[in-house]
């Protein structure tokens, strides 16, 4: 099965030569169709993250029109600092909806149907995101990738590097979008006030040129999404768990272990200094905590006994001591994410010595 499975059987002392590339590794030409479809989403995750920490609210404006309700020009002031920000923030949740559906035809159906080359994801993405794309071809696409031999999930991790990089960097997104979300309370201030005004207007009779682009529907799934403490991890849960509820013919272990599998090597990468020698930027470091992290949040979720029971497959307690040895700055939000995020963490069969070392 290779140098993963033997990490994931926690062997990892007798194979001290195992290193997951994440800064360097390049597509191969049978992950390239697959990785550059993933690589157009990614780079539109880099603006999202600037967008989001260039977002400074609009709480000054929405005071001064509370405070000062029949003067027309702050509350016309209020609303007009508002609504472009409301439009940043659908385009935040558009993205998450696309992450969550990249998330899964790019990587949890790349898991369960043992794909050997790129015509497989191209036909799924194609099925997907492209409606005029000849469906019948796409299907035949499938149908005739499905028939190669089968490799395990723990192979396609070891093989295909550049695309486990990427299910990495998806990961790495998602935490940090959430990291800085709860750092900005304006964004609920702000959306609370927009929907309060949209309310109070509708029941005056007046219809508002902004409901064209986020209309009660829209405005109440944006709602529940900006509600959630961490939503782009809870989107990225929800989409795993419904695929593995909705497809109960496809093995859970493919899934299981494909994020077991990742755990554990962000952990032996982050705990052996041969490994963290050949990182290039101290800034990996803190990639790699943040994929073992979502890893382990997904497989809580997933996995019916979830990720911290003695039967686990991914080791909690060498998990945490990773993150507690680095500085507390780097990983407060990270131990918060394993506190708060998590499903499985207060069940009796939970450690005690595993929920004292998260107090």
């Amino acid at each position: 099965m290779g140098n993963l499975l033997k990490v994931l059987t926690r062997e990892i002392e007798n194979y001290p030569h195992f290193f997951l590339d994440f800064e360097n590794a390049q597509p191969t030409d049978c992950e390239r169709e697959v990785w550059n479809q993933v690589n157009a989403v990614l780079q539109e995750s880099e603006s999202i993250l600037s967008g989001l920490q260039a977002y400074k609210g609009a709480g000054q404006e929405i005071r001064d029109a509370i405070q000062n309700p029949n003067d027309m020009l702050l509350q016309e002031r209020a609303w007009n600092s508002v609504c472009p920000l409301v439009i940043r923030l659908k385009k935040f949740y558009a993205f998450s909806l696309k992450l969550g559906t990249l998330f899964i035809y790019n990587y949890l159906l790349y898991i369960h149907i043992f794909l050997l080359n790129q015509y497989v994801m191209l036909a799924l993405y194609q099925i997907c995101f492209l409606p005029l794309f000849n469906v019948e071809e796409a299907l035949q696409s499938l149908l005739e990738s499905l028939t190669c031999p089968p490799y395990t999930p723990t192979q396609h991790l070891e093989r295909e590097q550049a695309l486990a990089k990427q299910f990495a960097e998806i990961l790495h997104f998602t935490l940090r979008f959430d990291e800085l979300k709860m750092r900005i309370p304006a964004i609920q201030n702000d959306f609370s006030y927009y929907r309060r005004t949209i309310s109070r207007n509708r029941l005056n009779n007046m219809n508002l040129d902004i409901e064209n682009e986020v209309n009660n529907e829209m405005a109440n799934r944006m709602s529940l999404f900006y509600a959630e403490a961490t939503p782009m991890l809870k989107t990225l849960s929800t989409a795993t768990t419904n695929f593995v509820t909705e497809n109960k013919t496809l093995p859970l272990e493919n899934t299981t272990d494909c994020l077991s599998t990742m755990a554990s090597v962000c952990k032996v990468m982050l705990e052996t200094p041969e490994y963290t020698s050949r990182f290039n930027s101290e800034d990996t470091l803190l990639f790699c905590m943040r994929v073992m992290v979502g890893v382990i949040i997904l497989y809580d979720h997933v996995h019916p006994n979830g990720a911290f029971n003695r039967s686990s497959k991914i080791d909690m307690k060498g998990c945490i001591k990773v993150l507690k040895d680095q500085p507390a700055d780097n990983v407060e939000g990270l131990l918060n994410a394993l506190k708060f995020t998590t499903k499985h963490l207060n069940d009796e069969s939970t450690p005690k010595n595993i929920r004292t070392m998260l107090q």
